[in-house]
């Protein structure tokens, strides 16, 4: 067959080609088919037509001769006619098309057994009610239909080239149709493998994240930090980055194969939706298998805070899974599948991960939409930091056409969580200072708001660099929006409380707070009206306000130094004037003034003083056993120093006067301890057990 050498042109792929108005419509075409049937060679080699009254038409002047080459039975052969169409191929491919002045070449005979053949092999596998698996065929087998696929699918483009031609329309319209069942085929196979994916289980995914944040102040001591998590997100990492989501590389190479066919045969978009809807499902559930829900934000808005808490876990293990192992992983098998298909591969993850990371970002969003109490800084602080590690990650994990829009958007919440924060924080100073609870605590106890605010104070310590930015950029807002300058900007926010030298917004805050609870706590201490208590009730809080400052490093560096000397100094005090105001009335009853007259010992005076000595230490002991120290070290510290001021002068009086008294019943009425026993019950001050505080450890 001599056909001219031209250039190449662009063949659409189209599955319906533009059939010129000439081409018959199906009636005709089936009538075509019997023609083919029923043609007889002519000494030419060539078949005539005949028109409508059944005579033969011959080439003349004016109408064209349709020729196809004499029907011949088919070869038992697949591979011979493979080969005759490939060379027909390759020659096509070397005309212009419809534009080319010389006439195009017949259709040759071997395109319908070809045709034949190949519907006759995809009734093999398609055939029946239970269609062959392609898991069922041997790797050959697989291969060879393959091959045979993009065969038919060139063989429609070459046969398009000639669409305006008349004597094509038969040829392309059923090439076409065993096309569309091969293609058929394939997009079903293609469409079950890629549902039969795996979520992985392992721990690694379940559990990498769940204790990402750190624990919230209803204490829990057993706290992880967010830095913990990120390394459990790069062992994930680490560990898949040789994986595909849920499939063998054989069937990711299986899946290559099958979206080549598929866009070769002009099905690009049915191969597309069946990937972007099998793989969004697969997403969907890893998502779910982390814990986390989809919730709209009138949703999130209703919800209680204990379960919110349990999502926003979920969320930060969600989204920290998802930029550090699913994304990624995602991706590698979207370019895997679309190896040649660079754009496609682009397109559809692009349109995968979009709607994955902007419903995370809604679900933060809502979060921080919320209404703000105390309890909820420090899953804030969670979410912050999550989006705060995001956002520099963005440009490396997602296409940019729409990177710019997940960083603007993780920005927007960000920044939201920060205000958020920040007004959880002035909120807590202000529930402080307006605490104005008229009840004491029973034994001088240390006071529940005491303890909460240090223990709070104590984790948000654990987030100090976070917190320090937090506020360096509320300051940045405030002074873009304020003429006059930052409200954060004061150096003293106490003066005369505290010389500690602040050097950034989130320090002025935290000795706002403390300022704040020592105010507090010395307005509670006048609601005793026992002054030894209410010393006893300041040594309380102080010492567990400066063992929780000590035993947060975070916090111990921000307050320094020179505070922590401060208050300790103050707690000095208050043991002091516990000490004179207790102890120091009942060492007035051994002095020795005026007891001697003349030489001798004034009786009624003395046994008027061992007899008050004796009721006032019955009343400090009967008292002072219910009252509450909580700290041991404090507690021992405390009953030693009493016992070091009280038991050498009571020794001392007792060895100087006790002889006075004539021995037996008189010195057992007016001598009632012996120093001994005044020791002991010195040991029994301060355990609470007339009250049911009793004894607190922390």
């Amino acid at each position: 067959m001599d056909l001219t050498q031209t250039s190449d042109q662009t063949i659409s792929n189209d599955k319906q080609p533009d059939i010129p108005d000439e081409t018959p419509p199906p009636h005709e075409t089936e009538s075509t088919e019997a023609e083919i049937v029923e043609q007889l060679p002519t000494d030419d080699g060539v078949i005539k037509t005949t028109d409508d009254d059944g005579a033969k038409t011959d080439d003349d002047d004016d109408d064209e001769e349709v020729k196809v080459e004499v029907s011949s039975p088919l070869p038992p052969d697949l591979d011979k006619v493979s080969e005759e169409i490939d060379q027909f191929i390759s020659e096509s491919s070397n005309l212009k098309g419809d534009d080319d002045e010389s006439k195009p070449p017949d259709v040759p005979v071997f395109v319908e057994q070809f045709a034949v053949l190949v519907e006759a092999k995809i009734d093999e596998y398609d055939g029946g009610d239970a269609p062959v698996k392609w898991s069922q065929l041997a790797q050959e087998e697989a291969t060879s239909f393959l091959d045979i696929v993009d065969r038919i699918s060139k063989l429609f483009t070459s046969l398009c080239r000639f669409s305006s031609e008349y004597k094509y329309a038969y040829s392309i319209s059923r090439v076409d149709g065993v096309l569309q069942r091969a293609m058929s085929y394939i997009e079903e196979e293609y469409k079950s493998i890629l549902y039969e994916y795996k979520i992985n289980t392992d721990s690694d995914i379940t559990n990498s994240d769940t204790s990402s944040a750190k624990p919230n102040p209803n204490p829990n001591p057993n706290s992880y930090s967010s830095s913990d998590t990120n390394q459990d997100a790069e062992q994930d990492s680490a560990s898949e980055e040789n994986k595909f989501p849920g499939y063998s590389e054989e069937i990711v190479a299986t899946l290559n194969k099958f979206s080549k066919a598929l866009i070769a045969g002009g099905y690009e978009t049915e191969c597309c939706q069946v990937y972007f809807i099998a793989r969004r499902k697969a997403l969907e559930e890893s998502l779910h298998k982390l814990g986390f829900e989809k919730y709209s934000i009138d949703d999130v808005q209703k919800m209680n805070w204990e379960p919110l808490e349990r999502e926003v876990t979920a969320w930060i293990a969600t989204f920290r899974h998802c930029t550090n192992v699913l994304f990624s992983s995602e991706r590698k098998l979207a370019d895997a599948v679309f190896e040649d298909q660079p754009s496609i591969s682009e397109t559809i993850f692009s349109n995968l991960s979009r709607g994955m990371m902007i419903q995370l970002l809604n679900f933060a969003e809502a979060v921080s939409m919320t209404k703000r109490a105390a309890e909820k800084l420090f899953k804030f602080l969670d979410i912050y930091e999550t989006l705060r590690d995001f956002i520099p990650l963005v440009d490396k994990i997602f296409p940019v056409s729409y990177a710019d829009e997940l960083k603007a958007e993780a920005t927007l919440s960000r920044g939201r969580l920060g205000e958020s924060m920040v007004s959880i924080f002035s909120e807590l100073e202000n529930s402080i200072q307006g605490d104005s609870n008229k009840t004491p605590v029973p034994g001088g106890a240390v006071h529940p708001l005491t303890r909460y605010i240090m223990n709070y104070l104590k984790y948000v310590g654990e987030y100090r660099d976070t917190l320090e930015q937090v506020f360096r950029e509320h300051q940045m807002i405030e002074r873009a929006d304020s003429a006059t300058g930052s409200d954060f900007d004061c150096q003293n926010p106490q003066a005369g409380q505290s010389n500690h030298h602040t050097s950034s917004p989130f320090e002025t805050h935290m000795i706002k707070v403390m300022d704040l609870l020592d105010s507090n706590l010395e307005g509670k201490s006048r609601l005793y009206k026992d002054t030894s208590l209410s010393s006893i009730f300041m040594m309380n809080n102080g010492r567990y306000i400066l063992q929780k400052i000590k035993g947060s490093p975070e916090i111990n560096s921000l307050m320094g130094d020179q505070w922590y000397r401060k208050r300790s100094s103050d707690l000095r005090q208050y043991h002091k004037n516990y000490q004179r105001e207790t102890w120091g009335k009942l060492l007035q009853c051994l002095n020795h003034e005026g007891l001697n007259v003349n030489g001798k010992v004034n009786k009624p005076i003395l046994k008027e003083r061992f007899k008050s000595f004796n009721a006032l230490f019955d009343e400090i002991h009967k008292t002072q056993s219910s009252w509450v120290i909580s700290d041991e070290q404090l507690q021992s510290e405390l009953r030693v120093s009493i016992s070091n001021m009280v038991i050498p002068a009571y020794r001392s009086f007792l060895g100087r006067f006790s002889q006075t008294f004539t021995p037996g019943r008189q010195t057992e009425k007016y001598v009632k301890y012996q120093p001994e026993e005044i020791e002991t019950d010195i040991d029994e001050l301060f355990d609470g057990n007339a009250t049911p505080w009793g004894r607190k450890k922390l």
